[in-house]
């Protein structure tokens, strides 16, 4: 039994696709938690089930999409969705309370391996009818061909005639009647080859009885201060007992194992279904991606909005509209506070979020799939001064290197302004380079105007300039537009807000001013 609510054909591995150090990286970057936060809304599971599919990406426009058509329809039947997670939660607090989970089946015992694993199949079967009920009750609701495969899984593999075939196996293994075993003597005359055997009915009629051959079995008794027989009689009949009782437990462990499946991705998407609450309540706008095949450059938003953002304030949030298609470097400079470090981040979440089968925070959002999503924001200087801020980001850029694929997306944010402009502007356009004819994406936020306007002046028709938004008076609208790069941040307007004097500020021709964003 498979749930394949994630992919069409399989259970999807739910395991990192990066080093903990890098996806890490990526999770602090994009301020990932705070998404994470939202989905779980108070429920621990539904936020690490969230956070175990999320940065998983989907290269296959296909799976995208059918995990919208499922998601489509969590929203659709929500009810329904909801009372097969609570059957799925409900397992698990069953397990917990007769201490039968999986972990606690094997055991040294075979025959306590044995009731122990009757005893949760008789449970699972228990869910496992009202789960087939409920699918048969509400199947037509649905519209995905996730679900429909799924309630279809449900009717054929459970019928009637299989449960109840179940039962009577499950009522037998219960051992009603006692062991009935056969061995025979191996090498040092001890027992081999134990075999166990379904004992004769009980009520035989009285010819029977008489007709029985008095040779086919033996029987004795142990005194009950016995210990040792008592303990070898054990031995034996588990010598009996345990390819049954292994088999049982594998039985076991795979319904155990598709419930908790089956609560994993559910969760995912009814933690998705909270993210979509919280954002409708925050009135943000959010829409299903258009997830297009590794090929020509594509990348469109409109109201392109970061998510993380959009759940830490109070208030709107201001979205960008970019065209980008046929781009495989965009650069953005521009005004300090301008709002390009949000822009960065709403990139990153929402290719993760559409490469997840998610919606985005966005009126509109198309762009090829991406292998993986890499990320080098600048950071703060070492505590422990173990390294310098240079050594430190190229230390990180080092470990991108090792994992990075012709198809992956590269997020850059005021990488390499730890020193000096000439030196930051050289290292920048050579990796750029490299990673731009490697097949990289690169999206790259600086104030290196050397670097900058080098690439711009070289007029690549694959490189898109994009500059924060700054009005006569100083005002940053956080809006990106496209433009040259300029020489100055606009640093002083910052001073005058702080200190409220006009700022005299001399600028070098050959020093241009460079300040970060806060």
């Amino acid at each position: 039994m498979k749930v394949r609510l994630l992919h069409p054909n399989d259970d999807v591995e739910l395991k990192p696709q990066l080093p903990e150090e890098l996806s890490d990286l990526v999770n602090d970057d994009l301020e990932l938690d705070r998404l994470y936060e939202a989905m779980g809304a108070g429920d621990r599971y539904l936020r690490e089930a969230g956070k175990k599919v999320l940065p998983l990406t989907v290269s296959d426009p296909d799976v995208i999409i059918y995990r919208q058509h499922v998601l489509g329809d969590c929203l659709a039947n929500r009810a329904v969705v909801r009372r097969i997670y609570a059957m799925t939660s409900e397992v698990e607090g069953i397990a917990l309370r007769h201490k039968v989970f999986l972990g606690g089946l094997r055991s040294n015992d075979a025959q306590l391996m044995l009731r122990r694993s009757v005893r949760i199949l008789e449970l699972l079967l228990k869910t496992l009818r009202l789960l087939r009920r409920l699918a048969s009750d509400h199947a037509d609701r649905f519209r995905s061909a996730g679900f429909r495969q799924f309630f279809a899984m449900l009717t054929d593999q459970l019928s009637d005639d299989y449960l109840s075939q179940v039962d009577e196996y499950l009522s037998e293994l219960q051992l009603p009647r006692g062991l009935l075993l056969s061995a025979q003597l191996g090498m040092g005359n001890k027992g081999e080859g134990h075999l166990l055997h379904q004992p004769t009915q009980r009520g035989r009629g009285w010819w029977a009885k008489l007709a029985a051959n008095p040779t086919e079995s033996r029987e004795f008794s142990i005194d009950p201060d016995d210990m040792a027989g008592e303990q070898a009689l054990s031995a034996l009949g588990g010598h009996a007992v345990n390819d049954v009782a292994n088999t049982v437990t594998q039985a076991a462990e795979h319904f155990q194992s598709f419930f908790g499946r089956l609560r994993t991705e559910l969760g995912f998407y009814l933690g998705c279904l909270n993210l979509r609450d919280e954002l409708t309540r925050r009135h943000v706008p959010i829409c299903f991606p258009e997830p297009i095949p590794v090929g020509a450059p594509r990348f469109r938003c409109r109201g392109l909005r970061d998510v993380a953002l959009c759940l830490s304030i109070g208030k709107m949030v201001t979205g960008n509209d970019v065209e980008a298609d046929g781009k495989t470097l965009i650069v953005v400079t521009g005004a300090n506070e301008g709002g390009k470090s949000t822009f960065l981040r709403s990139v990153g979440a929402a290719q993760l979020m559409m490469q997840a089968g998610m919606f985005v925070a966005a009126e509109a959002f198309s762009a090829n799939v991406r292998g993986r999503v890499f990320t080098h924001f600048k950071r703060e200087e070492d505590a422990n001064l173990r390294h310098g801020k240079l050594e430190e980001e190229l230390g990180r850029l080092s470990q991108i290197v090792d994992h990075i694929e012709p198809t992956s997306l590269l997020l850059c944010n005021e990488s390499f302004s730890s020193t000096n402009e000439l030196e930051g502007s050289q290292i920048a356009r050579g990796i750029v380079r490299a990673m731009v004819e490697g097949g990289v994406k690169v999206f790259f936020v600086t104030h290196l105007y050397d670097f900058a306007h080098s690439l711009y002046a070289r007029d690549d028709p694959a490189d898109l300039f994009l500059r924060a938004e700054r009005r006569s008076d100083g005002v940053r609208t956080f809006r990106l537009v496209p433009g040259e790069p300029e020489s100055t941040s606009y640093g002083q307007d910052s001073f005058r807000r702080i200190f409220g004097v006009a700022a005299q500020l001399k600028l070098c021709s050959d020093q241009p001013l460079v300040d970060t964003e806060s």
